[in-house]
């Protein structure tokens, strides 16, 4: 008798009509993402077709490479609305930022400069080399502040692969784990989509996002599965209506 192995579905198909993402590139012009507004249109556009609802948008904040501000985010954002409402697109958008843990991101934290994915929680990432010196003193004074931080693609860091036991320190450091719905198709690498699959069957993830950045990533959305629990990506797809 010859067993047949069920097909893994497609990422387009596990996204839900109101969906919510928290993470993406599309604000053109301003970072490695959306580089003009034909191409924010364009991702808008595919990315509503799969069943987005809502962006929060969250271009680069990392000094002296994507020296964003508050404001100069909050001046593309409504230069990207207008020029939406022009097209006749109807979109939900809004614009946070994805900030590097480094000192200039404590310094903007201490003014109050920071935009948020809602209320106080802000987006944050690590370098792809190796963690900040002082992260925890960083996550701390994050919080003292009032924030509680989500950390972007923990699956990416590669330098925690081999050291679970980190995931689950910053876990209890207080830091929220926000997962790359691409991690899931195998777009970074075999590493990455195990160390997603795992944290995903340790409760540890708390959101996802799609980090879309251009045409590459939403081809991806066509993609099959590679986590054999694909139950566990909707539990979390899920939890984004918490942004709602």
């Amino acid at each position: 008798m010859i067993f047949f192995r069920k097909k893994s579905p497609l990422l387009k198909d596990l996204i839900p009509t109101n969906y919510i993402d928290i993470h993406s590139h599309l604000l053109f012009g301003i970072d490695d993402g959306a580089q003009t507004f034909d191409d924010t249109k364009n991702l808008i556009n595919q990315l509503k077709s799969i069943g987005f609802s809502k962006f929060i948008t969250t271009p680069h904040t990392f000094s002296g490479f994507w020296d964003n501000t508050k404001s100069s985010i909050e001046q593309r954002e409504q230069e990207v609305k207008s020029e939406l409402a022009k097209n006749n697109i109807e979109c939900d958008l809004k614009a946070a930022s994805e900030y590097l843990l480094d000192d200039h991101f404590l310094e903007l934290v201490k003014k109050k400069e920071i935009l948020t994915l809602k209320d106080n929680y802000v987006l944050v990432e690590m370098s792809y080399l190796n963690p900040p010196i002082h992260l925890r003193d960083i996550l701390f004074e994050l919080q003292v502040e009032g924030y509680k931080p989500i950390l972007a693609h923990p699956e990416r860091y590669t330098f925690y692969h081999n050291k679970f036991s980190e995931y689950e320190k910053l876990k209890n450091a207080g830091c929220l784990f926000q997962l790359n719905l691409l991690s899931s198709v195998g777009y970074y690498g075999k590493s990455v989509t195990a160390t997603a699959e795992k944290l995903l069957a340790s409760n540890l993830i708390d959101f996802v996002g799609s980090d879309v950045h251009h045409q590459k990533h939403i081809d991806s959305f066509e993609k099959q599965i590679q986590i054999k629990d694909s139950k566990k990506i909707i539990e979390v797809i899920e939890k984004n209506q918490f942004f709602k």
